[in-house]
């Protein structure tokens, strides 16, 4: 994949991902080899083959936007991402790590025309996984093992909160089960400024009169972190 921003320069937060951006606990070694294409070819290539399918992107999206940039006729159905927040930021007062990371990048899948859902902050930090929580599953298998060795690690990023927030789980639980968040279709602008940059800018009340372009999670349902976890606990 790409290894620097659009623009700026590269930053992973290493004070919460590591130095490498992927720390943590040690995994079990693949059973698969690496791709040897670009992940860009790779994501053009899939869209083409397979033009109904739902991208899940975690991360920032420096590869899904120089995708939609090189290769304009391969695109997904529909993208969920993970990332932005209505009215807080957890890398800048106004900005969300991965839309901060890349904002040119994310304006660009925003502005797709895409059928696009933003699962962001507003509702992650509602998905708090306990100590309680994180116990309970440790002993359920491999993945409940390597689950909780995650909470641990990064829940010292999280000293002020009343648990751990699962991120990236409720953008994937969201295409698993759409009952479980609560989507608005607002218009959606991404700051590409510099005093607020990476600031999504979601017009809740639809003051600007501007045509919705993307689907905003408001809301989840309490029972998400127990509905993941019976989930990962069925994996052994």
């Amino acid at each position: 994949g790409a290894d620097a921003p659009f623009v700026r320069q590269r930053d992973v937060a290493a004070y919460v991902h590591g130095e490498t951006g992927l720390d943590g606990p040690d995994l079990p070694p693949p059973n698969a080899s690496p791709r040897s294409e670009h992940a860009v070819e790779f994501l053009a290539e899939h869209f083409r083959a397979h033009p109904e399918a739902t991208l899940v992107a975690i991360g920032p999206l420096t590869n899904v936007g120089l995708a939609f940039a090189t290769h304009p006729g391969a695109r997904p159905a529909r993208i969920v991402l993970m990332g932005g927040a209505i009215g807080e930021g957890n890398r800048t007062p106004a900005a969300e790590f991965n839309i901060w990371a890349d904002p040119d990048a994310a304006r660009r899948v925003c502005t797709s025309g895409l059928d696009v859902t933003m699962v962001g902050l507003d509702v992650t930090h509602q998905a708090l996984f306990t100590r309680d929580e994180c116990e309970a599953i440790r002993g359920r298998g491999v993945a409940g093992r390597l689950t909780a060795e995650l909470v641990d690690y990064y829940a010292r990023a999280h000293p002020h909160m009343a648990g751990t927030p699962i991120h990236d789980a409720v953008a994937v639980a969201q295409v698993i089960d759409p009952s479980l968040l609560t989507l608005e279709h607002c218009h959606l602008e991404v700051d590409c400024g510099t005093v607020s940059r990476g600031r999504t800018l979601v017009d809740q009340f639809h003051v600007t009169g501007r045509e919705p372009n993307v689907h905003v999670a408001t809301a989840i349902d309490p029972a998400f972190t127990a509905w993941m976890s019976e989930r990962i606990a069925s994996l052994g």
